[in-house]
C-alpha cells in the first residue's frame, strides 16, 4: 500500500485532482468529509462539541450550525484549539480505519487541506501538491465560489504560502492548465504512484 498526502491552496483545484485520481483507481480518504461525519447528529463527536460550546451551536434539527461555530472559533485561538482537540483525533481514527480496509496494493490518497500548515508531510509515503498561481486561485474563488475578493484574499493569506507547500512536495501538479492537460498530468503521476504501490 502506498499512502499519499494530497494538498494545495484554496482554489488550486485539489478536488478536481482527487476526482481524477479516483477515476484512475485511487482510494480517497477526504479529511474534510470525515470531519463533517464525526460531528453528525447522534455522534459522540457532536455531543463533545455541544458540551464544550453549548447548545447555541446547533440548528433546529439538532445538527451543527457550522457558520456559527466557525465565527466562534476563528475569532479565538483557544476555542479553535479546543475544537481541534475534539475533531482531529476522531478524524485520524476514522482515516486509519478506512486506510486499513483498503487492498494491500492500493494507492490511498488522503485529501488534507492543511497538510502543510499542520506539519503532516511525514505521515505519508508521498506528498502531492496541487499548485496554481495565486491570481488563478483568486479568480476561481471569486468567479466559481462567489466569494468577495476581500474574503478570498483573507482565506488565501490564512494558509501556507505557495513556497511552503512546494517545499514539502514530492510531486507537484501544475493546475494553471486546461482540464485535458491536467488529466494527462494526473495520469502520469498515477502511473508512478501505482508502480510504487506494487513495488512496496
Amino acid at each position: 500500500m502506498l499512502t499519499v498526502g494530497l494538498t494545495g491552496g484554496i482554489g488550486a483545484g485539489k478536488s478536481e485532482v482527487s476526482r481524477l485520481l479516483v477515476e484512475c483507481g485511487a482510494v480517497l480518504i477526504d479529511a474534510d468529509r470525515i470531519a463533517r461525519e464525526v460531528v453528525a447528529p447522534g455522534t459522540p463527536g457532536l455531543a463533545a462539541v455541544v458540551e464544550t460550546f453549548g447548545e447555541d451551536v446547533l440548528v433546529g434539527d439538532g445538527s451543527l450550525d457550522r457558520p456559527k461555530l466557525g465565527s466562534i472559533v476563528f475569532a479565538d485561538p483557544e476555542k479553535l484549539a479546543a475544537l481541534n482537540a475534539i475533531v482531529h483525533p476522531l478524524v485520524g481514527a476514522r482515516s486509519r480505519e478506512l486506510e486499513q480496509s483498503a487492498a494491500e496494493d492500493a494507492v490511498v490518497v488522503h485529501d488534507v487541506p492543511l497538510l502543510t500548515e499542520n506539519g503532516l508531510a511525514s505521515l505519508y509515503d508521498v506528498v502531492v501538491v496541487v499548485d496554481a498561481d495565486p491570481a488563478t486561485q483568486l479568480d476561481r474563488l471569486v468567479r466559481l465560489r462567489g466569494m468577495s475578493e476581500q474574503d478570498a484574499r483573507a482565506r488565501m493569506a490564512a494558509q501556507a504560502t505557495r513556497e511552503q507547500r512546494r517545499e514539502i512536495a514530492d510531486v507537484v501538479i501544475d493546475n494553471d492548465v486546461p482540464l485535458e492537460e491536467l488529466r494527462h498530468r494526473v495520469r502520469e503521476v498515477w502511473a508512478e504512484l501505482a508502480r510504487r504501490a506494487h513495488a512496496e
